[in-house]
């Protein structure tokens, strides 16, 4: 073969190689992605072969008083991109989550849930940085904070999870809107445990997703958080 038709068939070969990695990028590139976590939520309590009366269902009424959030809790946000063109789901996650609720005559009367927004984390510090000082302003705001704006009949909580509607404010930024959210509650011993998402249209709140070129982020998404609560603590 000649010099001159060796490099006509290099030159082809990669022009074809070219096409088929920029068809084939962002599918690679979203491939080797690590999975996205699985949303928070609480599972089904397996009872002890004889039900202590912490873990069967009991009244509301029996758990008036103030309960508090506890170790093992965790809250952050949901959210697609595409970046360097693969669709991606982002989910950061903190477990420096505090807050409190009240029990009164079997009702929710008053309940906070706040996350330390300084300390939201994905996979990506870059992004994180970002996230937290740019979007969230956590220096000037802290804390993304779910509070509950009314009353909440609760039925009895046992080892399923029960779900409950409860009108609230959510604060991102220092930016307040009215939500709803749906939680699932579950009780494990003398600890109850409580999951919910609340989705966001992130405009709401004074957020502009960022569209930096290799990465445009979706403008709606999800809050999410599964806390756990002990009794007079």
């Amino acid at each position: 073969m000649s010099k001159r038709r060796l490099w006509i068939v290099v030159g082809l070969f990669v022009i074809v190689f070219g096409i088929v990695a920029a068809a084939a990028g962002p599918r690679l590139y979203a491939a080797a992605q690590p999975e996205a976590r699985d949303p928070l939520s609480v599972t089904a309590v397996a009872p002890p072969s004889s039900a202590s009366p912490g873990t069967t269902s009991r009244p509301a009424t029996a758990d008036n008083g103030t309960w508090t959030v506890g170790t093992g809790s965790q809250a952050g946000y949901r959210i697609r991109e595409v970046l360097n063109g693969a669709d991606v789901t982002v989910v950061g996650r903190t477990d420096k989550v505090t807050g409190s609720g009240t029990v009164a005559d079997g009702k929710l009367t008053a309940a906070t849930i706040a996350a330390d927004a300084a300390s939201i984390a994905t996979d990506n510090s870059g992004r994180d940085n970002y996230f937290r000082f740019t979007v969230m302003a956590a220096g000037k705001y802290p804390n993304a904070t779910f509070t509950l704006t009314g009353p909440v009949a609760l039925p009895e909580i046992g080892a399923s999870p029960v779900e409950v509607t409860a009108p609230g404010t959510l604060e991102l930024a220092g930016k307040k809107r009215d939500v709803t959210v749906t939680l699932k509650v579950v009780r494990d011993g003398d600890r109850v445990s409580a999951s919910g998402s609340i989705p966001i249209a992130v405009r709401d709140y004074g957020i502009d997703p960022p569209n930096l070129g290799f990465v445009k982020v979706e403008d709606t998404g999800q809050v999410e958080f599964l806390v756990n609560l002990t009794q007079g603590r």
